[in-house]
């Protein structure tokens, strides 16, 4: 009888055993089921806000302004914007550095609005129409100052498809120093009295 009593003793307290670690590993196995979707979430969320960051954003430079492959048929010399009143003159020089003529050949210039920082495709005509080779021609365009706040070259295109051209930018004319006018100015002196005092019996002056 005693044997029996604590067989079923040792039975029991085994069973306890059993069911006490079955219950720290179960909360074990939740607690890191948990952790893993909220885990999942946080990634989730990130990549998410991410890509609708990315999306929002302007397309970079290198995308809007991404050449064709080939030999460069054009060099454009950008000269820094000249004001003139209430107006902004943008021009430059584009030169056909290719063995062949250019005909047609114009010159996208985008614009940055200071209203919103959007910003605008303006395209402008070379002068002459046709470059021969090593020829240079004039670009240029005015808009007003108060409504743009920065300009860049962003394409040449040219013949009779208006086919983008792959070319290289340079420096052009700087914008030339302000002129500083120097003025004279007179100061009229009033004569001296009798004496040399400037008060006297025929000017009294009231000291305070």
């Amino acid at each position: 009888m005693r044997t029996l009593i604590e067989s079923g003793g040792i039975e029991e307290s085994i069973d306890g055993g059993r069911g006490y670690r079955w219950r720290i590993a179960t909360g074990i196995v939740c607690a890191l089921a948990t952790t893993a979707l909220l885990f999942g979430g946080y990634l989730y969320l990130r990549n998410r806000h991410a890509q609708q960051t990315k999306a929002a954003e302007p397309p970079s430079d290198s995308t809007s302004a991404a050449q064709p492959k080939g030999a460069i048929k054009a060099e454009v010399f950008a000269d820094d914007p000249l004001l003139e009143g209430d107006q902004t003159v943008i021009g430059g020089i584009v030169k056909n550095v290719s063995s062949e003529e250019l005909a047609g050949v114009l010159v996208d210039l985008e614009l940055k609005r200071r209203k919103d920082a959007g910003t605008e495709k303006r395209s402008v005509s070379v002068v002459p129409a046709k470059l021969a080779s090593q020829e240079e021609g004039q670009y240029s365009l005015r808009v007003r100052s108060a409504d743009y706040s920065n300009v860049r070259v962003i394409a040449v295109r040219g013949g009779a498809d208006s086919a983008q051209l792959a070319y290289a930018q340079s420096s052009g004319k700087k914008r030339p120093a302000e002129k500083l006018e120097g003025k004279t100015i007179i100061v009229n002196r009033p004569p001296p009295s009798k004496g040399g005092f400037l008060n006297t019996p025929d000017n009294p002056a009231r000291i305070p």
